[in-house]
């Protein structure tokens, strides 16, 4: 059995965005909770609102090594259960869905991870003050690199084509 909880960014923009969004998380926890009870695995389901979209995450009671299996090697159960998740999102709002779902904290952990390579990508640049390329990754990491290479004060673009698209850090 799972717990629902929700929680709301003040400054999440119009309440008409907001109620959507919010909509959306309570499809999405609903799949997710039917998905929990199939699979016969214990969680609770937080919903948050970030940015101009909605979030869903799956946290374990007591350990995380089942639920681990929901996130699959480097992610790729977990990507696939969030588009499955937008698609139940699909059919019942008819609107395109870009929620977020975290299962474990991974995406989380993943998150710290690219912002760190995102900030040395930077500083590496900065430094030689030539373009630095780095592996090809998902939309999802290559926002987290992009946002981190902003912060530091640099630019950065993606190129190549999926699924071999990469970011390239620009310097000054």
């Amino acid at each position: 059995m799972s717990d629902v909880n929700t929680t709301t960014a003040p400054d999440s923009g119009s309440s008409a965005t907001l109620t959507r969004l919010e909509q959306e998380g309570e499809i999405a926890a609903d799949y997710l909770e039917g998905l929990l009870d199939i699979a016969d695995l214990d969680g609770d389901i937080d919903m948050d609102v970030e940015g101009e979209r909605a979030s869903v995450s799956i946290i374990g009671d007591t350990s995380t090594r089942e639920l681990t299996k929901l996130v699959g090697r480097d992610g790729e159960v977990l990507e696939a259960l969030q588009e499955l998740t937008r698609l139940a999102v699909h059919r019942e709002t008819g609107e395109r869905s870009r929620l977020m779902l975290d299962i474990a904290g991974f995406r989380a952990r993943k998150r710290a991870e690219l912002a760190q390579l995102g900030a040395e990508a930077a500083a590496e640049a900065k430094e030689s003050g030539q373009p630095v390329q780095l592996d090809p990754m998902t939309p999802f990491e290559r926002k987290v690199v992009h946002d981190a290479v902003a912060a530091a004060g640099l630019r950065s673009e993606s190129e190549g084509e999926e699924p071999q698209r990469r970011v390239v850090v620009l310097p000054v």
